[in-house]
């Protein structure tokens, strides 16, 4: 298989995207580790195979090397590393001080260059990859988010910048992702009618599964992108229908 023999981590790894991407190493082939705070409610598996999961809080950089100290320890090697973990409240921007949208820009940019930095030297020795999972947040207006788009435009930025400083031992590309149907969706969206009601704005007619970014990330980690670095693949099912279009008075049926 494309990642056979290859050492992944995945950054909030045990639920939603993070999960997904992780079936999809370990599909591939890929011995994988998913750390986050918490452990999974369930294992992480597929194809007969288990993820083993790690606990860290990857706000602590101290407990980021640790991880990766120890990584190197007792897996040898690492391949590509997968910065996932992230997300945010819903909170204007008016409604919370400077402090609270700190910590989202603290988890969603701070805590994937932590990371990547304590992973570098394995990463180096194994002519690995990084990805970033960003988000369309990052390229247009966030209202409610608007510490996390800003968090994933910093994101996307900072990877073409590690892209270039890295090469040519390591290379780093973003995800960035559109709406993705998770275990978590009915918060953003509401209920099977809500769901329905956003998917029906994608052009592809529905919103991402998981494992649809997990084929994106196999991709990207394998040798068939190994030209690919410094690169943002779109996984947003062809984006949003701009709205004026719907709007405007001219071409429209009577």
């Amino acid at each position: 298989m494309e990642l056979d023999g290859r050492v992944a981590v995945i950054t909030g790894g045990t639920r939603g995207v993070g999960a997904g991407i992780a079936r999809s190493f370990l599909e591939a082939g890929a011995d994988v580790v998913v750390c986050a705070r918490r452990p999974p409610d369930r294992p992480v598996t597929a194809a007969g195979r288990t993820a083993a999961h790690a606990p860290l809080d990857l706000r602590e950089p101290a407990a980021v090397q640790d991880f990766f100290d120890t990584l190197a320890r007792t897996r040898g090697r690492l391949d590509c590393l997968v910065n996932n973990a992230g997300g945010t409240p819903y909170r204007p921007l008016a409604d919370g001080g400077a402090e609270r949208h700190a910590r989202v820009l603290q988890l969603n940019l701070l805590a994937p260059l932590t990371a990547s930095l304590a992973a570098r030297p394995l990463l180096r020795a194994a002519r690995g990859s990084v990805l970033m999972v960003g988000s369309v947040s990052g390229s247009r207006p966030s209202p409610g988010t608007a510490a996390y788009g800003a968090a994933k435009a910093g994101l996307e930025h900072l990877a073409r910048s590690m892209a270039v400083e890295w090469a040519p031992e390591v290379r780093v590309n973003t995800l960035v992702l559109g709406m993705v149907r998770t275990e978590l969706a009915h918060l953003h969206y509401g209920d099977a009618a809500g769901v329905a009601a956003v998917a029906a704005t994608v052009p592809l007619g529905r919103l991402a599964e998981p494992a649809d970014v997990g084929a994106a990330a196999v991709f990207l980690a394998s040798g068939r992108a190994g030209y690919v670095s410094g690169a943002s693949l779109l996984v947003h099912g062809g984006g949003e229908r701009p709205a004026f279009l719907d709007a405007a008075t001219v071409n429209k049926e009577d």
